[in-house]
């Protein structure tokens, strides 16, 4: 666990001396009525709030310490119900939706929760979070944490929160995407860095969802870069796919200084030159992260990359970033790139990994091209789809295909909630078009496009 910065135990001791000081507690104490307990609440949690996120933006690898804090009894349980939501949700989870690793952090906030003297009115809101938490949770590592508490209202209590309806896996599923769905624009995601081969595969998923979220964020991240160098020259990683994840992370995402540029560059072609399966590995998280819908990748990446290898050693994904050096500088409908890309393609065999990537990259242009465009800029639309055969006939791949079929048709009902006119001009044009190239380009059948443009015929109302 790393250490809270001095300048934030300040804050947070002067909060808690101003809680324990403040007239609105006195008020409660004097009546412990609820809503003198929600005026506390409401002057001071916006004050942890602003303070926590701070921490979040700027040094998110002590989040935990700083919510190690919160549960000292001075801050009368104030933000541990958001806490609390927060520790559910960093846990990783495995395909049935069941915790790979006790949630000790959750344990934590929640005894601290249950022992606080305001717990009656703390858990009108944790409700749902426990009912997640132990959902996702083992029934042994649950009971056991219920005989831990000796008063037996909170016992009963939490045991009314294990939900019969959570046992099946798409139940639990439906149930914890649900509840993240409140806590989406909350920035609460921290990690650890592993400190040990031992304990290199345990943090590894945890890291790198946390990187990318950072990433896709454009966060702050000059407090991390120390820890990712460190954890980027240590020999006990280098050679595992886990390293060459997160050295890749950095080095296609991460803005950093030229005295961090030669020490990535160093270990990156290192390990490109000592590692057998380099090219191959590098290629299966390149595809990964280009099929990735969460992954914002742009050209940067791939220039970043093109600029840190080291061209004296020629192999795949030197030829690989020298195509796709093509594609970025002459553009993806540029004759001469397309040309490029054909030979290029025709080298290697069609489902291989390198191709994949070059498949995938062609296809970002376009979905990044079409998800923009505004529906009166349908034109604009028309006249990308001139390089939909060319590539076709290139790749000659079905999931290329359906790939722009599915944006195509994404953007032509986005145009048809638009244009409902249809005798208008615009409403025609659409039309003559989709009745020609959809079916040219094999998205839909003849049949379908008279199905789609079908006038649907309303409902006589019923003679009263």
């Amino acid at each position: 666990m790393y250490e809270l910065d001095q300048e934030y135990i300040d804050q947070l001791e002067t909060l808690a001396a101003d809680i324990q000081d403040s007239e609105e507690l006195q008020q409660y104490l004097d009546t412990e009525e609820e809503e003198d307990y929600t005026r506390l609440k409401e002057l001071y949690e916006a004050k942890i709030g602003a303070l926590y996120e701070e921490v979040a933006n700027d040094k998110p690898l002590q989040l935990i310490p700083f919510e190690l804090v919160l549960l000292d009894p001075a801050f009368e349980g104030l933000f541990l119900p958001r806490i609390l939501g927060y520790s559910v949700l960093r846990g990783e989870y495995d395909e049935h939706f069941r915790y790979t690793r006790p949630q000790e952090h959750f344990k934590d906030i929640l005894l601290a929760i249950c022992n606080s003297a305001n717990f009656e009115i703390l858990k009108k809101r944790i409700g749902q979070s426990i009912q997640i938490g132990f959902a996702l949770s083992s029934d042994i590592w649950i009971t056991n944490l219920i005989n831990s508490i000796v008063n037996k209202k909170v016992r009963y209590y939490l045991q009314a929160q294990k939900l019969d309806r959570y046992r099946r896996d798409t139940d639990r599923r439906i149930g914890y995407l649900r509840y993240k769905q409140q806590f989406k624009n909350d920035n609460y995601h921290t990690a650890e860095f592993p400190d040990s081969a031992n304990t290199l595969p345990i943090y590894f998923s945890p890291l790198k969802h946390f990187l990318i979220y950072r990433i896709n964020t454009q966060a702050n991240n000059e407090s991390i870069i120390p820890y990712i160098k460190n954890f980027i020259e240590n020999p006990d990683f280098q050679g595992t796919r886990e390293h060459l994840q997160i050295m890749s992370l950095y080095a296609n995402f991460f803005d950093i200084n030229k005295e961090d540029l030669a020490h990535l560059n160093k270990h990156f072609n290192a390990t490109r030159a000592s590692m057998p399966d380099f090219v191959e590995k590098y290629l299966e998280f390149l595809l990964e992260m280009l099929e990735s819908e969460e992954m914002k990748w742009t050209s940067e990446s791939d220039k970043r990359i093109s600029l840190l290898l080291d061209r004296k050693q020629s192999d795949d994904l030197t030829q690989y970033y020298d195509l796709i050096d093509i594609v970025h500088s002459k553009g993806y409908i540029n004759p001469e790139t397309q040309e490029a890309i054909k030979a290029f393609y025709d080298q290697h065999e069609g489902l291989s990994l390198i191709n994949e990537c070059t498949r995938q990259t062609i296809y970002r242009y376009f979905a990044g091209f079409i998800n923009n465009l505004e529906e009166d800029a349908y034109t604009d639309y028309f006249e990308i789809t001139k390089q939909f055969p060319i590539y076709m006939s290139i790749f000659v791949n079905q999931h290329f295909n359906q790939n722009l079929e599915k944006i195509s048709m994404n953007y032509l009902q986005k145009l048809l909630k638009h244009y409902t006119d249809k005798r208008g001009k615009d409403y025609q044009d659409i039309k003559k078009f989709v009745s020609t190239m959809f079916v040219e380009f094999g998205f839909l059948t003849e049949k379908e496009v008279v199905e789609l443009f079908k006038t649907k015929r309303k409902k006589k109302a019923a003679e009263g």
